[in-house]
């Protein structure tokens, strides 16, 4: 019989699964010293001219020192996402992540961050919030807002906490906005034809052809933490919707093959 982490575990989706899998198997890797943190960040110089290749992807599971909150919420930004518009498309999901990790270490030299695992879940957090524009959220009971404005929100408390401009996760969200425009904005113009360019290539659709996972999309409650109070998404918080109707976003999207 699967203990209850067990059955948590194999309920995450698969790409989401994998990466948080290797961020928590790197992070441990760290704490216990077989591995030292300096071979891990980016760097043009000891990428390129020392040939450590293995830091392209390093610096994206390498969130500091492992701790039960890093884990929540980065399993919870990557599993809404994932669960939600990309429902039973892991091909999509891996090839965002996977233009997202590139157009982030095209601006690393911008931030003086070595590590981008943050500014890559800000862009996660961009999209889904973009996508969700009828969820609320409540800032620690001060203020509601809508989800589109979540990124910004913890951009400013970012900015109050650190005392300086958090680049890396202004990185995240200006990447996050290229990929929203060009998939959900740009194609709906008439000047474009109907072209997305960044569709899944073939190939990386074939690799995933054999992974049939059914996530169960979170239909009662969507919310977000990380210092929110929960405003749940709900037939009460959705004017128009009846009971047991699923709300339009949270619609499982037509396969990108």
């Amino acid at each position: 019989m699967a203990i209850p982490v067990e059955e948590w575990y194999y309920e995450v989706p698969i790409v989401t699964r994998t990466y948080v899998t290797a961020s928590v198997l790197t992070s441990l890797a760290v704490q216990v010293g077989f591995v030292n943190q300096f071979q891990l960040y980016f760097t043009f110089d000891k990428t390129f001219y020392d040939r450590q290749y293995w830091r392209f992807i390093t610096t994206f599971l390498y969130f500091g020192p492992f701790s039960l909150d890093f884990l929540y919420h980065i399993v919870r930004y990557s599993r809404m996402l994932e669960e939600g518009s990309f429902r039973n498309r892991a091909a999509d999901y891996f090839w965002l992540l996977f233009l997202s990790s590139v157009a982030l270490l095209v601006l690393s030299p911008l931030s003086n961050v070595p590590f981008l695992g943050y500014s890559l879940a800000f862009t996660l957090v961009y999209i889904w919030s973009r996508r969700n524009p009828l969820i609320r959220l409540n800032f620690i009971g001060l203020f509601v807002f809508s989800a589109p404005f979540l990124p910004w929100v913890l951009l400013g408390f970012s900015l109050l906490l650190n005392n300086h401009f958090p680049m890396s996760d202004m990185m995240g969200i200006a990447v996050g906005h290229i990929y929203y425009f060009f998939e959900d904005v740009w194609p709906s113009e008439r000047i474009s034809g109907g072209r997305r360019w960044l569709k899944t290539p073939r190939i990386i659709v074939r690799l995933f052809e054999g992974i049939q996972e059914n996530p169960p999309v979170l239909q009662e409650e969507i919310f977000v933490d990380n210092g929110f109070n929960n405003i749940p998404d709900t037939v009460e918080n959705r004017p128009g919707l009846t009971e047991g109707e699923i709300p339009p976003d949270q619609q499982p999207p037509r396969s990108s093959r």
